[in-house]
């Protein structure tokens, strides 16, 4: 722990967080949560006054009455507003997983707009700069996972804003599936892809202003000049429909909370030969491949986890694996949020399916050590382990992440 970067990171934190709440409401304490946008736009921008700003943000950039804040911003002369950067998807969310929407300019706005899939480093520092921008403004709403690549476009902005001498401004959202606690295995740094470049546990529980402090004190090797607006009347122990925001879904394959709630459990279903529910309408809530029966939902059951049921099930995805083939496995009915581990009930998959199924494969890449960030669970289960025994493998890293992950969180 470096306490000189952190002394740095408080004071600038401190001087960027705009403190004005709004008034409380005995009738409906929800309408006391403010967003990092509103709480801008409220101060009448004066963050980015004189600036030259772009932002970073995609579909689910939006106001409570679902206008984008591109459009918005655009719209306000108080907001000199030059560049839009897309992440994976792209900016207006055209692109299925694995794309974007490339360089081009903006039909409703005129403004031109970048693409950063995929670009790090030197090569994304050169966009910003010939972008012309001298603050990058980043709001994006994340879904809690770390192989989720949004927080990874975030961490990768920050680290070229930085090399290219610019500011760098986070609007934070709600952590969807709360800001209890941090779960599952820790990444490895010799396992870093674009699915997770640091130690951060499977299921983070923090919000994106938390991350950008968290990376820039712990894990960028120059801090960038980074300024956050936090929320407020945002709750650590509340799921996201306590509160009276729209849910625009940041990626095709993220259609409502439900999906993000058992996201960070059941996406390591990427890494076999089973499908992880693209093409249907409950992805990642459906697992599934040819020749797997109700067998697999009756070996889920009988271990009774804490807060959920499964389904014997029977689908056929539209796309992806198994496209327009009749599958058969599992829907995953969650009864109990708060009792809920969606990390430890995605290994308990893991281990039954391997159980019950012999054609149960991992992806030949062994894809499922990049999104669990070691070898630890694959190995753990091919040579027989439990549940307990291959949660009980990462505790000890899990711990440690927790307590650097403290001194990062801006809401207690």
């Amino acid at each position: 722990m470096r306490l000189s970067r952190r002394a740095l990171l408080a004071a600038t934190t401190a001087a960027a967080s705009l403190t004005s709440a709004p008034p409380a409401s005995a009738a409906n304490p929800h309408k006391q949560l403010r967003t990092g946008f509103e709480r801008l736009s409220a101060e009448g921008y004066a963050l980015l006054d004189g600036r030259r700003v772009g932002i970073v943000t995609n579909p689910t950039g939006v106001t409570r009455d679902v206008h984008h804040m591109v459009d918005v911003m655009h719209a306000d002369t108080r907001v000199n507003l030059v560049a839009v950067f897309g992440p994976e998807h792209g900016f207006r969310g055209t692109a299925q997983a694995g794309g974007s929407e490339g360089r081009y300019d903006d039909p409703a706005t005129g403004l031109p707009v970048y693409d950063t899939y995929l670009k790090s480093g030197r090569p994304l520092a050169d966009v910003f700069t010939a972008s012309g921008v001298d603050t990058v403004v980043f709001d994006i709403q994340d879904v809690g996972a770390r192989f989720y690549t949004y927080i990874w476009t975030l961490y990768d902005c920050m680290e070229a804003a930085q090399l290219a001498g610019k500011r760098f401004v986070v609007l934070d959202r709600p952590n969807p599936v709360t800001g209890r606690a941090a779960q599952g295995p820790v990444l490895h740094k010799e396992f870093a892809t674009f699915v997770g470049r640091q130690p951060v546990s499977q299921a983070h529980g923090m919000t994106v202003a938390e991350l950008a402090r968290l990376f820039n004190g712990e894990f960028l090797a120059t801090p960038v000049p980074l300024q956050t607006v936090p929320m407020t009347g945002w709750k650590r122990s509340e799921f996201y429909d306590a509160w009276s925001l729209p849910w625009v879904p940041p990626s095709p394959n993220m259609p409502t909370p439900d999906t993000a709630l058992v996201y960070s459990g059941t996406c390591m279903f990427e890494g076999t030969n089973l499908s992880e529910g693209r093409g249907t309408t409950r992805p990642f809530e459906l697992l599934g491949a040819e020749g797997i029966d109700g067998r697999w939902a009756a070996a889920a059951n009988e271990l009774g986890l804490p807060g959920v049921h499964f389904r014997e099930a029977y689908f056929a995805p539209t796309f992806s694996k198994f496209q327009g083939r009749t599958i058969g496995g599992v829907q995953i009915h969650v009864h109990d949020r708060a009792a809920y581990d969606p990390v430890r009930t995605g290994i308990a998959l893991l281990v039954t399916a391997k159980k019950v199924w012999s054609g149960f494969g991992w992806r030949s890449d062994n894809w499922i050590d990049k999104l669990t960030g070691s070898t630890q669970v694959r190995t753990a289960i091919d040579a027989g382990a439990g549940t307990d025994e291959v949660v009980a493998g990462w505790q000890e890293e899990l711990a440690a992440f927790r307590r650097i992950r403290k001194e990062y969180l801006l809401y207690k």
